[in-house]
């Protein structure tokens, strides 16, 4: 598929992290993209600064992401490259001891569920939605494509850590559901592919001090630092691009693999 401004797309986290490169990104190349994001104040500033179009989005909610989708179609068009980046991390053991009784306790269910509910379920409902939409549109390649769709795993998916059980069964999830979306949306032309990025250095990083972060680069066998976000966007423009990567996952990582902690 050729990035121009005949296609449209959907990033959701579009406002901050891998969604804002991916977004930035694809408008630098004439894409006409919709950033969805929960984030409202800072989701419509990069949309203005790319001349996009932002749309507030839960992925939890069905009718949210309905209406986040009739938004940005509203302005541009039924999109033609979806990617997925709306997430959260979470971090408990699945047993822990309670710090003031000394008891041990069982992960609760309810954050282990929201986690879940945001990083695949959330995925899955993007990618049901636009596929819906994007099989109607006129195939843009001889061989009848018609869409792709990025999704956003995690090397934490094949080497999860202590306390990400909640994390790390959600993006072997997006990983393993990969294959199977990429079956039943074969016969429509669209394509889906993930991305299993390592240690990047998104905004949550600027949270931790610079010694950290440099002990945390110093894991990554080559290059020996974290990841950039652009980096990922440039891997979201190539999986758009070639047309014969479909039904897999990629890892973008530095040949990390991570350690139980």
């Amino acid at each position: 598929m050729q990035l121009d401004s005949s296609i449209a797309a959907i990033v959701t986290g579009g406002a901050s992290g891998l969604g804002e490169a991916t977004a930035r990104h694809l408008a630098a190349r004439g894409v006409r993209v919709g950033v969805l994001d929960l984030n409202a104040e800072r989701g419509a500033r990069v949309a203005a600064e790319i001349g996009g179009v932002f749309q507030p989005c839960d992925v939890t909610d069905d009718a949210s992401v309905a209406a986040a989708l009739a938004g940005a179609r509203e302005r541009h068009g039924v999109e033609r490259i979806l990617v997925n980046c709306a997430g959260i991390v979470a971090g408990r053991r699945t047993v822990s001891k309670d710090r003031a009784t000394g008891a041990m306790q069982p992960h609760d269910l309810a954050s282990f569920s929201r986690v879940i509910s945001i990083n695949l379920i959330g995925t899955f409902r993007m990618i049901a939605q636009s596929a819906a939409a994007m099989a109607a549109l006129d195939p843009v390649t001889a061989q009848g494509e018609r869409g792709v769709v990025v999704t956003t795993a995690s090397v934490a998916a094949e080497d999860g850590q202590i306390g990400q059980a909640a994390y790390s069964a959600s993006k072997g999830g997006v990983l393993a559901m990969t294959l199977p979306v990429a079956r039943d949306l074969s016969g429509l032309g669209i394509r889906v592919v993930s991305i299993l990025p390592g240690i990047f250095h998104t905004p949550m990083f600027d949270q931790i001090t610079e010694e950290y972060r440099a002990s945390l680069a110093q894991q990554v066998p080559f290059p020996q630092r974290l990841g950039d976000p652009a980096e990922y966007a440039a891997l979201v423009e190539t999986i758009c691009r070639n047309e014969y990567l479909n039904g897999t996952g990629i890892r973008l990582d530095g040949a990390i693999r991570l350690a139980p902690k």
